[in-house]
């Protein structure tokens, strides 16, 4: 069966985040960018299921600007077949995505959709539970343990109480969680390899997805600094502080 794993790409993890001056949204300019590490996961797992024997072929997807083809080889040096680029220089939301989406699982009939079950930038958790219910298909988010069963997925997911076990006919969504697995780093002759692997570029009206925002960002700022925090002499006196000072007792 095909897999497709959506990736997005945005600001890298170990890079500290600065607000524009004028407080219009992050800074993007000379900051490096990468691959979303939970669709990193989802493209590690795609990837070992097509060693298992389980997958046949692994289409990435990438929405975004034209620079997202860095992005879209690295799922190909990681181990993807072929790539898909939706190129649009908007800030595309969850729904718009997940529509776009939709329209890609109608034309290359996957048989399973693996995605992170977030990205670091928006952290919205939003698009995968949008394609599912878009196209009628079963969904396992945050999947710690991935498990093939005759023709379903048995899908380990973690929740406030501990583990849930959920098994899934396929066709079916999966959303990674951080615990399933530790992505590849890319060889150099995969790097290489993946520079001739195809990479096919789109746009949403391609698909008759107007990504139109629908949502207008009014203004962003850092959160207020910490105070310094004071030492007190006994329980007295901190038990003084809570009541009068902080008012949380």
């Amino acid at each position: 069966m095909k897999i497709l794993v959506p990736v997005k790409r945005v600001v890298d993890y170990n890079v500290k985040i600065r607000v524009k001056s004028d407080q219009s949204g992050i800074e993007l300019a000379n900051v490096k960018m990468s691959i979303n590490p939970f669709c990193a996961i989802a493209v590690e797992e795609a990837v070992r299921m097509k060693e298992q024997g389980i997958a046949t072929e692994i289409i990435a997807v990438s929405i975004g600007p034209s620079q997202a083809q860095e992005t879209l080889r690295t799922a190909l040096a990681m181990g993807a077949d072929r790539a898909i680029l939706v190129q649009t220089d908007e800030s595309a939301e969850p729904l718009a995505i997940a529509k776009i989406l939709k329209s890609i699982v109608d034309k290359e009939t996957p048989g399973l959709v693996v995605l992170g079950k977030q990205t670091i930038d928006g952290d919205n958790n939003q698009t995968g539970q949008m394609l599912a219910a878009l196209l009628g298909w079963g969904q396992g988010t945050f999947a710690s343990k991935v498990e093939k069963d005759g023709d379903s997925l048995k899908i380990t997911r973690e929740i406030d109480g501990g583990l849930e076990t959920l098994t899934l006919k396929l066709p079916c969504i999966v959303t990674t969680d951080l615990r399933l697995n530790e992505p590849r780093y890319a060889s150099l002759p995969n790097i290489m390899k993946a520079k001739q692997k195809p990479l096919e570029t789109k746009t949403p009206a391609d698909f008759g997805v107007d990504i139109t925002p629908r949502v207008v960002t009014l203004k962003v700022s850092e959160p207020p600094k910490r105070k310094a925090g004071i030492k007190v002499k006994d329980v007295s006196e901190l038990v003084n502080k809570l009541k009068n000072e902080a008012k949380v007792i």
